[in-house]
């Protein structure tokens, strides 16, 4: 198995902005069939190396994981609302 994990700072840590992004990602539960597992947890230390929001996937090997990478709601829901909220966003993905 493989645990993908992404951090992200976003432009906007609001409340209200973080309530939605996490509901944002874990829409994907149910939705993207490559996953065997999703978490998503926003920080409440908010230290200077903090970021905003974690997600963390399970899938079953690398090559669902590039499945997932170019999943049809993955790319056009979730990446797309990502990508104009992130400020930036570092990832890991291991075998587990």
């Amino acid at each position: 198995m493989v645990r993908h994990i992404v951090l992200f700072k976003l432009k906007d840590p609001s409340q209200k902005n973080l309530s939605q992004t996490k509901q944002i990602l874990l829409s994907m539960q149910g939705k993207v069939p490559q996953l065997r597992g999703i978490e998503v947890g926003c920080d409440f230390l908010h230290s200077e190396r903090s970021y905003d929001i974690g997600l963390t996937v399970t899938v079953d090997n690398q090559k669902a994981l590039d499945d997932y990478q170019n999943d049809s709601y993955h790319c056009d829901v979730v990446k797309k609302h990502m990508h104009a909220v992130r400020e930036s966003s570092i990832a890991i993905d291991y075998i587990i």
